[in-house]
């Protein structure tokens, strides 16, 4: 005799609507879907507010769960519609401004997110929501130090906080507030998408390590270990024997650096190291400052480029060779903002002298083959393996132009020119309001002028690379476009 399957509690029946449904009705609607919004069924609920719109245009609230889903799910625009009606009809709701002004600011769309969010707040001025989220967006829009003022006030209301620390600190970071900001940014292990190494051994504090042995711990991605891997030579000065554990891919890479003793992708056993810190504590721990900060590490290049690699590379012999990358890790939350398409690049490939290579890996790889230009833009990603084979290739060339991404860390540390295109809130490493990096000598900033200002800044890298491509053209054949 087989069991049956456990029995489940049947969702409770839905009225099905019309015109003339009564007001306790549709309100009856209206709970289950948040019912159904709140354990996460998204699709359900969102069919449940339009139903609902469907016979009733001015319920606020359907409106604006509905636009919360859109924009859970990446429609945008979509978003801001709902939000917007929403408002229309309640426009004196402070939760619906500050979710109007959300919406506006995924658009880029300054003025009128920073109007929505501070009349929100002047509503609603003892809600640290709504004090964090006029925060979150007065950074967001350059406007640093009434963010902090901002930030304050909310943790005035919700003291020790752990999201409004999170966020006041990356605030101190971007702008060179090193001394508060490092102490504050160890707060970033109470956020729920970072996951904090079990205590298996005492958190290293800079203590003498003489006799001992410390693991040293990627935390984050790729970038962020090239980024602190220069910190590795100085956790040796302080003795003892160094264990790092980091992907697979660095560690070729990582072998140039000198102090560390063992390389592993998997954690050491508990009990076989003495101590132990995660990569992106050793600024603090080291107390970094802007005019303290360490030269980027001595990496290794592989020693010999790929074949396929190399006859792409000799393709371009007398020309300026220009690797590029339009996309970082597609998992990034933000990645969205600080990336762009391929066809962002390709006007890049008719300037005379100038022959570009993608460097791009990932999902993205395949625009290139969609946008038909893979024989203007040579396609060396496919033909690397890993960070040393990526580093030996930019060896051979003479630029790399790109959005943010390991990428523009790896070449910035082997000493290539890096241009380093950043969208109007950057990573906190790239501080505010500067076009060079105290952290890497050979990278160049080009900022968004404007809140997703891309169309701007490519024109002004179209400038300025045919300027630097000249030589190149009257050198070459290559005939003028």
């Amino acid at each position: 005799m087989t069991e049956s399957a456990p029995k489940t509690k049947p969702e409770p029946t839905v009225l099905r609507l019309s015109p003339t449904s009564t007001a306790e009705e549709k309100d009856q609607v209206f709970r289950h879907a948040l019912a159904v919004h709140g354990k996460g069924r998204r699709d359900d609920a969102a069919k449940l507010y339009r139903a609902l719109l469907k016979i009733d245009a001015n319920h606020a609230p359907s409106w604006i769960n509905l636009g919360t889903i859109l924009r859970q799910q990446g429609q945008y625009w979509a978003a801001a519609g709902c939000a917007s009606r929403a408002v229309a009809l309640d426009p004196d709701n402070a939760g619906y401004l500050t979710n109007w002004g959300n919406c506006l600011g995924d658009l880029d769309q300054m003025d009128g997110a920073l109007a929505a969010h501070a009349k929100a707040a002047q509503l609603k001025p003892n809600d640290p929501l709504i004090r964090n989220n006029y925060a979150i967006a007065l950074r967001e829009f350059e406007r640093y130090e009434d963010a902090l003022r901002e930030f304050d006030a909310a943790l005035a209301l919700k003291p020790g906080d752990a999201s409004l620390l999170w966020d006041r600190a990356i605030t101190d970071l971007h702008l060179g507030h090193y001394e508060d900001g490092w102490d504050a940014f160890e707060i970033r292990w109470q956020q729920k998408q970072m996951r904090r190494r079990p205590q298996v051994a005492p958190e290293w504090r800079g203590e003498d390590l003489s006799g001992k042995t410390i693991l040293v711990y990627e935390e984050q991605g790729f970038g962020d270990s090239i980024l602190c891997s220069r910190y590795l030579p100085m956790v040796k000065e302080r003795g003892g024997r160094i264990v790092v554990e980091c992907k697979a891919p660095l560690h070729r890479l990582f072998s140039g650096i000198q102090g560390i003793d063992q390389m592993t992708d998997q954690t050491p056993a508990a009990g076989t190291y003495d101590y132990q810190v995660p990569m992106m504590s050793l600024p603090g721990i080291f107390k970094t400052r802007l005019d303290t900060i360490p030269a980027p590490a001595t990496v290794a290049a592989a020693p010999d480029i790929p074949a396929a690699a190399a006859a792409l590379l000799a393709l371009g012999r007398g020309k300026l060779r220009v690797g590029v990358v339009w996309s970082g890790s597609t998992t990034f939350g933000r990645n969205r903002k600080r990336a762009v398409g391929i066809d962002r690049f390709l006007p890049l490939a008719s300037i005379p002298g100038v022959q570009l290579y993608s460097l791009q890996k990932g999902p993205c790889e395949q625009e290139l083959v969609d946008s038909g230009a893979e024989g203007l833009i040579l396609p060396l990603g496919p033909h690397v393996n890993d960070f040393a084979d990526t580093a030996a290739v930019l060896g051979e060339l003479d630029l790399v132009i790109m959005t943010d991404s390991s990428v523009a860390h790896l070449a910035a540390s082997v000493g290539r020119p890096v241009w380093n295109l950043l969208c109007f809130f950057p990573y906190w490493l790239y501080l505010h309001g500067r076009e060079d990096s105290p952290w890497y000598p050979s990278m160049r900033l080009i900022r968004q002028e404007t809140a997703g200002g891309w169309d701007a800044l490519f024109a002004r890298v179209t400038r300025e690379l045919t300027e630097l491509a000249a030589p190149y053209a009257r050198s070459s054949n290559q005939p003028s476009p």
